[in-house]
């Protein structure tokens, strides 16, 4: 294993742990702190989760279940009654208040306050990031479509490729790519004050230039301002019709990358520019011909049960290293990738009734599959895939083996299921 590192100043014993939100991969926290001991708290951010989230909620598996109703001090008084050892978010719904949380409940183990907004809103991200001296895709953030049509005329975009997306959101929800900036005064007052998956107004939107490049995810945990990576993998996307930023795969790099160094060395400066100093971070760079620039930075796990296959790729995750850190354990520095793997997911090409849904069901057959989940049966109505929202309905494949090509050829037989597929709309 790479370097590890003792968990000086961890706490050996004390309260629980909070979870803001534990949903998606942050319901991964609950078993392992248990198994140590350690009793786990929930704070949630409304009676029920966001529709998106609702199947990852394990209530059965905290001591307690803290509702916010607006209200911050009665949750900060009963907190402080438990005397957490840490408040971490769970998913992106819950990161804006376990960043309210913190400072106020563990401010030992917490984030820059006075950054805060640049952990979530996507707009104050790329200002800390840019104040901080490292380059950035140009962009403006506004509701008035006036100010965007003098900015595009400013930055020399007018008639360039276009990104429209929300300040702030999640798995793609509400991103729009625009060729050549094609209708983009229709898009922008068609999405604006739409309310998103978390049931949020988006009552501003951002605009930026479209870059190209490969887009990569790196993992982190970071304590006490130190940041160490736990993963990096590379995403594909396609164009899916009209709908751009279509996830179609996600594949584990090795350490040696040759990409790694200079991601590595950006990322750390965008989690000091933005003041994370304890707990995950999910950064999305796309890494173009003039280097690494961030598209967005989530202070919170990598989503969708990712560290669940990371463990299965690397021995460890970010859940993992959490766990170790709260509990006096020792912390890798870097990582090693054990195994190829690659998650595939699933493309609908349309909207319309779906049959022939037992090709998938091959699929586990398959040499290199690791796990899948396949959640069409004949009849259901399929949505053309548009979002990461959408391809985690849909299904996904894990694929996973010692041989790289095979993981090629069981990513072929994957698309080729899907054609035997029909849609009818």
């Amino acid at each position: 294993m790479a370097d590890a590192e003792r968990a000086a100043g961890a706490p050996q014993g004390g309260g629980p742990c909070v979870i803001v939100d534990p949903y998606s991969s942050g319901a991964l926290f609950a078993e392992p702190l248990t198994g140590h001991g350690v009793p786990v708290v929930a704070v949630v951010t409304g009676p029920r989760p966001p529709e998106a989230y609702a199947s990852s909620y394990r209530p059965q598996d905290f001591a307690e279940i803290l509702v916010y109703e607006g209200d911050l001090e009665p949750v900060v008084e009963r907190l402080r009654e438990l005397d957490p050892r840490a408040v971490l978010a769970g998913c992106e719904s819950g990161v804006e208040l376990a960043e309210r949380l913190a400072p106020l409940v563990v401010p030992h183990r917490s984030n820059v306050p006075e950054l805060a907004a640049a952990r979530r809103d996507k707009s104050s991200m790329a200002a800390a990031v840019a104040t901080a001296g490292l380059p950035v895709i140009p962009q403006i953030c506004t509701d008035d479509a006036e100010e965007v049509a003098a900015w595009l005329e400013r930055e020399g975009l007018a008639g360039a490729d276009l990104v429209v997306k929300p300040p702030k959101s999640a798995s793609t929800d509400g991103v729009i790519k625009l060729a050549g900036g094609k209708d983009w005064r229709a898009v922008f007052g068609r999405q604006l004050g739409r309310t998103n998956q978390f049931g949020e107004t988006d009552d501003r939107l951002i605009v930026q230039k479209f870059v190209t490049g490969t887009e990569y995810v790196i993992d982190t945990f970071s304590h006490d301002g130190k940041h160490a990576v736990v993963d990096v993998c590379a995403y594909r996307k396609v164009d899916n019709g009209p709908h751009m930023a279509v996830y179609d795969t996600m594949r584990w790099l090795p350490p040696d990358d040759p990409a790694i160094p200079g991601l590595t060395e950006y990322v750390l400066g965008v989690l000091d520019a933005v003041g994370l100093r304890f707990g995950s971070a999910h950064v999305e760079v796309m890494g173009t011909a003039d280097g690494p620039l961030l598209i967005e930075l989530g202070a919170r796990p990598h989503g969708g049960g990712q560290p669940r296959f990371n463990r299965n790729a690397t021995a460890d995750s970010q859940i993992d290293r959490t766990v170790r850190w709260l509990t006096g354990g020792e912390l890798p520095q870097g990582y090693e990738l054990l195994l190829h793997q690659m998650c595939v997911f699933h493309i609908a090409p349309r909207t319309g009734t779906v049959s022939g849904t037992a090709a998938l069901e091959a699929l586990r057959d398959l040499p290199s599959h690791h796990f899948s989940v396949q959640s069409l049966k004949d009849g259901d109505h399929v949505r053309a895939t548009r979002d990461l929202v959408d391809s985690l309905n849909f299904g996904f494949v894990i694929l996973a083996h010692p041989d790289e090509e095979q993981i090629r050829r069981d990513y072929e037989a994957v698309r080729a299921a899907e054609r035997l597929l029909s849609i009818e709309e």
